[in-house]
């Protein structure tokens, strides 16, 4: 059990007319009611409020971290008729002749339900002016020892992404708690597309900053991603084109403020998509690690993945949906309808290495949480290997085995690097896939009757297990690769979009009209939502390539468990 923290300051402090037994650690800032005060609610948080339970004998205990507290400020108190009905206390010059008791405002982090964040106030009052600023300088010198927290920021806004509310949502929401922390950011409002990829790329002066944050969806957390990897790699001269390259972690941490149609990476790695609680977990410095996996084309790379890879149905939803953008997020509906009607399945090679001597399997009931032991000891596993590794098809059977084959008739392929949840899916696509363990979960769907593949597509959104039918398999892999049956040759690989625009007109007929036999060769990679111009690809995991502000999704009884007032 971990030893308490040493107190730095004990007070006797007030919260409004109450008295409280205020302590400051290193890890702690408590105030405890004292007994012989009236019950009386000390405060009112600006957002939501805990219910704890009131024990008669003893005094309602708060605690909060000081890791989580945000911010103190001295505020001042001319006397009981100047106070507001919310408990904090409204800033007024000091006057001769009045006695001015001087008191403190802490902001901090309160957990809600469904793993939101909101910013709560509590104002401590002060019997003398030199209490107080020693109490201010001790929290500040507490919260000044945290290196982990950001300073300076570097902020992508995208103005067009989801409902066009990304530049609104920043100024009201999230810029006045950067101001609150005393984070300075340097904003960048984007103009064109994979304008933040291009200027991280190039123009970015990254040490001026501790972190790059992007405010929008997916399509924006991926441009920085790539603008940030690339950067990497090429300042440490490493070839971005080799897939067999060990690529090097970025030392900048990237934040995502969602504000756009889809934002799963943010819902998987904080578990809710809120403004407000992305904007605090950047404010603390939490940090979590993410494997990314490279897709190259021979020996030409191509996009970075690190949510969904599919091919198949998932590759033609998105590939249809891209004719019906004037439709908005409904596109993808309609689309997914479609697809699913006209029942494609398409033939190839899958080719993969699997992740041996690893913890946990694709089946697991245990899920990828904060602080997830998997990923730490399979990370760890994986960087002690890294060291004697040279990836080449020799040394891969050696270490690992085999590389193993699987030829079929696929309606779907798709690789997971982390479970894909989203509001529509909870669970999503692999509820038992790890955000950093260096594996990714290669998902196969073989040919099937419609009636199999939808019992498939609903299982997504149900707590039954989604891998247990008999034409769908699921493996750990660290590295895969996919050819097409139509590829004969190196030569016939790769796809040429002129060629496709000339059998456009002609492929959308048969499209419309499936019963004409004339079901297309091969089907695109949907990549994060970006269709691929390939479609035989080698694809690796790079374990915990970047990191990100965020913790993972807290368990329930982190924040839900307040049977002991004194819980956090």
């Amino acid at each position: 059990m971990e030893r308490p923290s040493r107190q730095l300051l004990l007070s006797e402090l007030r919260v409004r007319s109450t008295a409280y037994d205020v302590s400051l650690s290193r890890s702690l800032l408590t105030w405890k009611r004292r007994v012989s005060s009236p019950v009386y609610h000390p405060f009112r948080p600006r957002f939501c409020v805990p219910s704890f339970r009131h024990r008669p004998d003893s005094g309602v205990c708060h605690s909060v971290s000081v890791s989580e507290i945000i911010s103190v400020r001295e505020e001042e108190e001319e006397n009981s008729s100047r106070r507001r009905d919310d408990g904090n206390w409204k800033k007024i010059k000091e006057r001769e002749g009045k006695d001015c008791r001087q008191a403190f405002t802490v902001s901090y982090v309160e957990r809600c339900r469904r793993h939101r964040w909101r910013c709560a106030e509590v104002t401590f009052i002060c019997p003398e002016e030199a209490l107080c600023q020693h109490w201010v300088s001790s929290i500040r010198e507490q919260l000044a020892a945290n290196t982990s927290r950001p300073k300076n920021l570097l902020v992508y806004i995208n103005p067009y992404g989801g409902k066009r509310q990304g530049k609104h949502i920043y100024e009201q929401k999230v810029a006045p708690l950067f101001a609150l922390a005393g984070v300075s950011t340097h904003v960048i409002v984007t103009g064109y597309a994979n304008h933040a990829r291009d200027h991280l790329k190039t123009e970015a002066e990254l040490k001026k900053f501790d972190g790059v944050v992007c405010v929008g969806g997916d399509g924006m957390f991926s441009e920085v991603m790539h603008g940030l990897i690339w950067r990497t790699q090429i300042d440490s001269s490493v070839d971005p084109n080799c897939p067999d390259e060990a690529l090097l972690q970025s030392s900048l941490r990237i934040g995502i403020i969602p504000a756009g149609s889809t934002d799963c990476i943010c819902f998987a790695t904080v578990g809710t998509n809120d403004p407000v609680t992305s904007a605090l977990h950047i404010i603390v410095g939490d940090s979590q690690p993410m494997d990314v996996c490279s897709v190259h084309h021979n020996n030409t790379f191509l996009r970075y993945s690190v949510s969904l890879l599919g091919y198949g149905f998932y590759g033609d939803v998105l590939t249809d949906s891209e004719r019906k953008r004037w439709m908005g997020p409904a596109r993808y509906d309609l689309s997914g309808v479609k697809m699913f009607l006209t029942h494609h399945y398409y033939e190839g090679t899958v080719s993969y290495l699997p992740a041996k001597g690893i913890v946990g399997t694709p089946r697991d009931a245990a899920r990828c949480r904060s602080g997830c032991l998997v990923c730490q000891h399979n990370g760890q596993l994986l960087s002690e290997k890294a060291e004697m590794y040279e990836m080449d098809d020799a040394s891969d059977s050696q270490s690992d085995g085999e590389w193993r084959t699987i030829r079929g008739k696929f309606l779907a392929i798709n690789a997971a690097s982390m479970s894909c949840a989203c509001p529509r899916s909870p669970k999503g696509l692999s509820p038992a896939a790890h955000l950093a363990d260096g594996t990714t979960d290669l998902i196969l769907v073989q040919k099937c009757s419609r009636f199999d593949f939808l019992r498939h597509l609903l299982r997504h959104t149900s707590k039954d297990d989604q891998f247990d039918l008999t034409f769908v398999e699921v493996h750990r892999v660290r590295r895969f690769r996919f050819t097409p049956r139509h590829c004969q040759s190196d030569s016939d690989l790769e796809l040429d979009l002129r060629e496709i625009g000339k059998r456009q007109i002609f492929s959308q007929i048969c499209r419309d009209h499936p019963a004409c036999g004339c079901a297309p060769a091969y089907s695109s990679w949907n990549c994060d939502g970006e269709i691929l111009t390939h479609t035989a690809i080698d694809v690796r995991v790079h374990c915990q390539l970047i990191k990100l502000f965020a913790r993972g999704i807290e368990e329930p009884t982190v924040f839900e468990d307040l049977t002991n007032p004194c819980a956090i």
